[in-house]
């Protein structure tokens, strides 16, 4: 938790001729990989048979032109990149899931938490149910094939599906002729979908996949819509839309890649107004200003431009490493932290420096960055946070599940410079984060701030609450 951890990415293709659709999905993938370092995989559909891989790793170490090639082509296929928020990081819970029933297969690639997952998953394994995953994604997939089995179509069974899910899904359903896209009713993380030149439909997390694979952007899928694609064309239900949209506001704040669109809003312009606000809120007198890679940089450049101090390239950054929470202890992601950001001194020597980072969680991350800073010689650090001060737990994707581990639940703003090794910290005003994109201020989820939660909390929480030791369920005591 030394910074936040990432949400999923997914990608689907719907077209109608047969084409290299998992080729398409690789590279889309590649796109989405800041959202999922942990595994990914790809299932194509070909006239109703579907072909998968997926293994844990970065898309190029999953994929090879032999993994590709085995795939073979087809005129459907999904595509998904995972961080684990529920469940292990193991192959096991790589996704997207197939699954095979008694009218066909469906495959499911999902981005978000359920905040009942565990009150559906408990029923339906009293009522039978064998799970081969710990992640809330193989709850949906049970509960959709459960209600295909006697529905009339597979958009009908997603239907009766959504009316039993709470919480933050955007998912993708490929059954044999058809590709399904769903956003719930509250529109926590982002879908969009556009068109290629030849006709294919494509569907992907963030509009920067589109861009990769030179599709048009069409727009959102919007919260609680149901997008149908088939070889008639794309149609929409909207049995569940008309709540109020609480998009997850840390997508702006650092979830997506600057490049990315959301709902009309650029992610880039976003950040930058995030930085124009901190540079009203604290009118520090320094030398220059620099942004932590990646997701600092764009706030940095606002917070420059607004306060008309210089901005600087303060750090020069392995291309080659992955994000720092991806090392499974704290000793591995301080080691990162150094082989991934060395401080260009020229830049920063004898200068009173103003720090842009994207967040302060733990504090251990912001620790080593400001200590990196004063050995290269910055004689004041001020250290700004582009997001508010993170008090409360995340149910809805985005792996904060407690407040034992939050700097700013258990310290004061003093506390945490001194902690740290800041002349001073400060965080983007509550008030302030509304207003990111320019709008009325309606419309984010901003709970893990001020604990203004959209949707009942979960009674049970914690990435492996699927994992119970057996002195914890009295259910398998005389197992």
């Amino acid at each position: 938790m030394s910074q936040i951890h990432e949400e999923c990415g997914v990608f689907g293709i719907f077209s109608q001729e047969v084409q290299d659709v998992a080729n398409t999905c690789y590279y889309a993938l590649f796109a989405l990989q800041h959202r999922g370092q942990e595994s990914a995989g790809i299932v194509v559909n070909r006239d109703g048979v579907f072909s998968a891989y997926k293994d844990t790793g970065l898309v190029n170490d999953v994929f090879t032109a032999e993994t590709l090639a085995a795939l073979g082509q087809g005129n459907a296929a999904i595509g998904h990149v995972r961080y684990s928020t529920t469940g292990c990081g193991g192959r096991e819970n790589a996704q997207p899931i197939v699954v095979k029933h008694l009218k066909g297969n469906l495959a499911l690639a999902h981005n978000g938490n359920l905040v009942n997952a565990f009150e559906l998953r408990s029923s339906l394994e009293e009522e039978g149910s064998i799970f081969h995953t710990t992640a809330d994604t193989e709850v949906i997939a049970y509960i959709i094939t459960k209600e295909r089995v006697r529905a009339r179509s597979i958009e009908e069974a997603v239907l009766a599906a959504m009316d039993r899910l709470e919480g933050a899904y955007s998912f993708l359903v490929m059954s044999p002729s058809k590709l399904i896209a769903v956003r719930d009713p509250l529109g926590f993380h982002p879908l969009c979908y556009g068109v290629r030149a030849d006709g294919a439909y494509v569907v992907a997390s963030e509009s920067c996949a589109l861009d990769a694979i030179g599709a048009k952007l069409i727009r959102e899928v919007d919260p609680g819509e149901m997008l149908v694609f088939t070889k008639d064309g794309v149609t929409s239900d909207r049995t569940h839309c008309g709540k109020k949209k609480r998009l997850c506001v840390f997508e702006y704040l650092y979830i997506a890649r600057p490049d990315s669109v959301i709902e009309g809003k650029s992610v880039h312009e976003a950040r930058k107004q995030a930085g124009k606000f901190l540079a009203e809120a604290y009118p520090i007198d320094a030398d220059v200003v620099v942004g932590v890679p990646d997701s600092g940089l764009d706030a940095a450049y606002g917070y420059a431009e607004a306060s008309g101090i210089p901005y600087g390239i303060g750090f020069i950054k392995n291309k080659y490493i992955g994000r720092t929470f991806i090392a499974p202890v704290q000793a591995a992601r301080e080691d990162r932290v150094r082989i991934k950001l060395n401080v260009l001194k020229s830049a920063v020597a004898g200068k009173r420096v103003i720090l842009v980072d994207d967040s302060i969680v733990r504090g251990t991350t912001c620790e080593r960055i400001v200590r990196m800073l004063r050995s290269a010689g910055a004689k004041e650090v001020h250290m700004l946070s582009s997001a508010p001060a993170f008090l409360n737990p995340c149910y809805y994707g985005t792996d904060i599940d407690s407040r034992e581990n939050l700097i700013a639940c258990h310290h004061s703003i003093d506390e945490i410079a001194k902690i740290i090794g800041a002349d001073s910290v400060g965080y983007l005003p509550l008030e302030k984060v509304r207003y990111l994109t320019g709008g009325d201020g309606t419309g984010f989820c901003t709970a893990c701030f001020d604990g203004d939660y959209p949707t009942e909390e979960p009674t049970a929480v914690g990435k492996n609450r699927f994992e119970r030791p057996i002195s914890e369920n009295p259910k398998f005591m005389n197992g």
